[in-house]
């Protein structure tokens, strides 16, 4: 399993591309390509999952519904 400064490292890999709207993102002597900026959306939560779990906290998403009756 990869340490947390090697999930933050790369985080601010993928982040720094997605930013410059390159879709090819290297990182330790390796290259991903990605297919759309949705994928690297994913990819970007499932490192924040990952490093809140190593960090031992976590990531709670709230969802908040507002409706009115149509005045």
């Amino acid at each position: 399993m990869a340490t947390i400064t090697e999930l933050r490292a790369r985080r601010e890999a993928l982040a720094a591309q997605r930013a410059s709207g390159v879709a090819r993102v290297s990182y330790d002597g390796k290259t991903v390509d990605y297919r759309s900026v949705a994928e690297i959306d994913r990819a970007l939560e499932v490192l924040d999952r990952e490093i809140a779990s190593a960090e031992g906290r976590r990531i709670v998403r709230q969802v908040r519904v507002m409706t009115d009756k149509g005045l």
